[in-house]
């Protein structure tokens, strides 16, 4: 995993895994934890694709899936910003937390946790209790 600078935001880009997903979801990441702000001009496609050594078509469709989530927007001959509404950022946020728990509780149920000890081993966790 190679570390990238795009402007003032910082991308680990791993060459054996999607480049489509890694762009998306540290764009996701980079909005959703405040880091590129509402209302913010994000790098071009171009400029994108020029600093993380990638093919631009990659970060294109990554945009769009940005878009078609809501986080970002295009003016045209302006270029493409962060949206400027903060409910759907949490709107966003809310959704990923949601999904992040489910994935999270479907595999410590796979592996034979009930609630109560997930609960547990999670406050256990938090006070650094457990050994790797």
């Amino acid at each position: 995993m190679k570390a990238y600078q795009v402007d003032n935001l910082t991308f680990q880009i791993d060459f054996s895994q999607p480049l489509y997903e890694q762009v998306l979801m540290q764009m996701r990441s980079l909005i959703a934890k405040g880091a590129i702000g509402l209302g913010e001009k994000i790098p071009s496609v171009r400029d994108m694709a020029h600093d993380l050594k990638i093919n631009p078509n990659t970060v294109m469709h990554a945009y769009q899936e940005l878009e078609r989530d809501g986080l970002i927007e295009k003016r045209r001959g302006q270029g493409t910003f962060v949206t400027q509404s903060g409910s759907r950022i949490q709107q966003f946020r809310n959704h990923f937390a949601a999904d992040y728990t489910q994935n999270y509780l479907d595999k410590m149920h796979a592996l034979g946790f009930n609630l109560r000890e997930i609960n547990d081993y999670i406050k256990t966790q938090q006070s650094g209790g457990l050994s790797q």
